[in-house]
């Protein structure tokens, strides 16, 4: 099964593709969607969805996993990263791809064993378990734990 892992944020929005077969994982694909500074929100969600289109036809993932909508202290970037998750969930559902979610701490306990696990410890369990050569840039390796995790404990019902 191929599996498309997605880090949705408005200035970058991580992405991993990874194979699973059996009990063995390998790594496809990995990457970050980066909008122009400065783009007005119609632009940046414009373009986060095209250049997530081009990965879909590129890798033809059978499914998609991101993280759900996590709480914190700036309502403003909460809700673009709402816009964000919505755009990558249309545009996943467009494509006719099961979009599943996991929680930030089921998807770091998943990869590191532990919920609260640092940003520098995913990205460090993510190069051992993909056996990468080099360290994936954060919010691609966060999409990269959000594709194991659904890879590992694959959730029935998409959202």
């Amino acid at each position: 099964m191929r599996i498309l892992g997605i880090d949705p944020g408005s200035v970058v929005t991580g992405y991993g593709v990874i194979d699973k077969s059996g009990n063995y994982l390998r790594h496809v694909i990995h990457g970050e969607i980066k909008p122009p500074k400065a783009s007005l929100l119609s632009d940046v969600l414009m373009d986060i969805s095209r250049k997530l289109r081009d990965v879909i036809v590129k890798t033809s993932p059978q499914a998609v996993c991101l993280e759900n909508i996590f709480y914190g202290k700036n309502v403003r970037s909460l809700i673009r990263q709402a816009h964000v998750r919505g755009v990558v969930i249309f545009t996943c559902a467009d494509c006719s791809i099961p979009v599943f979610e996991f929680s930030p701490l089921e998807i770091k306990k998943a990869v590191v064993g532990y919920g609260r696990a640092e940003k520098r410890q995913v990205q460090m369990m993510v190069k051992a378990i993909l056996k990468l050569d080099t360290l994936p840039p954060a919010d691609a390796a966060d999409a990269l734990a959000a594709a194991i995790c659904q890879a590992n404990f694959a959730k029935e019902q998409p959202i």
